[in-house]
């Protein structure tokens, strides 16, 4: 028997955006395995670096994200994904005439998740893609004839300068309409110039045009059912389509990722902070449920929903810090580059100054022995990036959010049986402890393209890696102990004190 949210969708027409994204593509592999019999999912995309959309169709399918989907589903489950050329920031979405009249004819549910993610872009970009492109997709959908639900997916960080915030829309403190005309009148240096007084204080671009883009689905609720979700950090799997699946290299799956390798060290973290992480699949599954929820309501006005767990299942670094080292070396990797060690530093001056000894300097010496065995040095510039990102995201690694979720728990709770089941998104079953081991595996796989099979391998290498780096240990503090005896004019017998010292106050960085 099928549940309220499959019968629902059964049949219906969908018209996502930022489908080829990390959310995105999770939402299509969603939709084919609980809801095979959905009519088809209209997916706006854009030729990107010479291919045409059918190509990169082709290639969105071979995600191994599909895989569970494959076990019970032939090939020909894609059939029910529909290109559509296009771009959110185009006038009309970059659509045909054509492709605009199918579209607005068979329609039944929009999913809004395309985005300008970047905190470093500057106003016109973000302005165009987060703000503008919202405004033509609900423009589309005032057109659309049969248009069920209108889900747009938001972002909990419209509201960052709040530490605490409730599902509700807070006022903007500029009107959307001036903002666009500021944009379609200065030139990029004036723009830029005038940013900081526009932002107040909201920490960037992103987070300010996203909140203007909730105002302006908030004028359509009157003529057809809208909701907002408001994703935090939105991390690896949880459990569908399997614990531990990711693509995106933001947030703990993109530092895990280097601290496999070996090569990322040290983690500015405040290990009793409350971070609000959210698995990508809670996010997908709280999103057609909305679908499914707005569109057998008559509600005429927006709903907002929290899709976080700062509220209903904090998570602290404390409950996992004494166990990262351990899921690093248990689930190893054969591509390492030196023996993973990961702490944590509790503010960016520590990590700044470790970051000198333990990041740039090897770094240094590792890309010098790229270059002179043909490869291409790119440790240099990994940790360059990640230094020059550090003061914009200060706030966010150091500032505690609580975003409280009742109406995301209410309907968590309300659904039937069966979709509770198929659709969960009630994180307060997650186990963090779990979860990162899933993590940690999904990482590996996934991120690092190494299948379970090399599991043996790398466990082997990880062992050599363990010999090699406390052979080099012993003689670097080894070299500095004979430096400081040489310089300082110490009788021999210092050699062993100066060597101690120096081992002990390097592990306090």
């Amino acid at each position: 028997m099928a549940s309220e949210v499959q019968n629902f969708y059964k049949n219906k027409y969908i018209f996502l955006t930022g489908g080829t994204g990390f959310l995105g593509i999770a939402i299509i592999d969603k939709i084919l395995r609980s809801s095979p019999e959905v009519g088809g999912i209209y997916l706006l995309m854009r030729p990107k670096k010479g291919k045409a959309i059918e190509e990169r169709l082709k290639e969105l399918t071979k995600n191994a994200v599909f895989e569970k989907l494959l076990e019970t589903q032939s090939e020909d489950i894609f059939k029910k994904l529909i290109p559509v050329s296009g771009d959110v920031g185009e006038n009309f979405l970059g659509l045909s005439p054509d492709d605009q009249a199918t579209i607005t004819e068979n329609t039944n549910v929009v999913i809004h998740s395309a985005a300008t993610l970047d905190f470093q872009a500057t106003l016109r970009p973000t302005v165009n893609i987060n703000l503008l492109g919202t405004k033509r997709v609900l423009e589309l959908c005032t057109r659309m004839r049969n248009l069920k639900s209108m889900v747009h997916i938001s972002s909990a960080y419209v509201n960052s300068y709040l530490t605490e915030a409730e599902e509700k829309l807070y006022p903007c403190t500029e009107s959307a309409q001036k903002v666009v005309d500021l944009v379609d009148t200065l030139n990029d240096s004036a723009l830029d110039e005038l940013l900081p007084k526009l932002l107040k204080d909201h920490p960037n671009a992103y987070t300010f045009t996203k909140q203007l883009a909730e105002h302006e689905v908030n004028k359509h609720a009157a003529q057809f059912p809208c909701a907002i979700i408001r994703p935090s950090m939105i991390t690896g799997a949880w459990q569908e389509p399997t614990p531990g699946w990711t693509i995106s290299k933001n947030g703990p799956q993109g530092f895990l990722m280097g601290a496999s390798k070996g090569v990322i060290r040290r983690l500015p973290v405040g290990v009793d902070l409350v971070y609000d992480y959210i698995p990508v699949d809670a996010v997908v599954n709280q999103t057609l449920v909305l679908g499914w929820y707005m569109g057998t309501n008559s509600f005429r006005e927006v709903k907002v929903f929290h899709c976080t767990s700062s509220t209903s299942n904090p998570f602290k670094w404390r409950s996992v810090v004494d166990q990262m080292n351990d899921y690093l070396h248990k689930y190893p990797l054969k591509s390492a580059i030196w023996y993973p060690r990961l702490k944590f530093v509790s503010s960016l001056w520590v990590y700044k100054l470790a970051s000198i000894f333990v990041h740039i300097l090897p770094a240094l010496v590792l890309d010098l022995l790229l270059r002179v065995t043909g490869g291409r040095p790119m440790l240099m510039r990994l940790h360059m990036n990640v230094w020059e990102s550090l003061n914009r995201l200060e706030k966010f690694i150091f500032t505690e959010w609580k975003y409280h979720n009742p109406a995301t728990q209410q309907l968590a709770q309300s659904l039937a049986e069966k979709d509770k089941q198929l659709f969960n998104f009630n994180i307060a079953q997650l186990q963090w402890p779990d979860y990162f081991v899933h993590l940690t595996q999904g990482v590996r796989r996934y991120l690092n393209n190494e299948q379970p099979k090399s599991l043996d391998a790398a466990r082997r290498k990880d062992k050599v890696l363990f010999v090699v780096d406390i052979v080099f240990q012993v003689l670097i503090f080894s070299l500095l102990g004979w430096l400081l005896t040489a310089v300082l004019g110490s009788s021999s017998s210092s050699f062993w004190l100066y060597a101690v010292g120096s081992y002990l106050l390097f592990n306090l960085l």
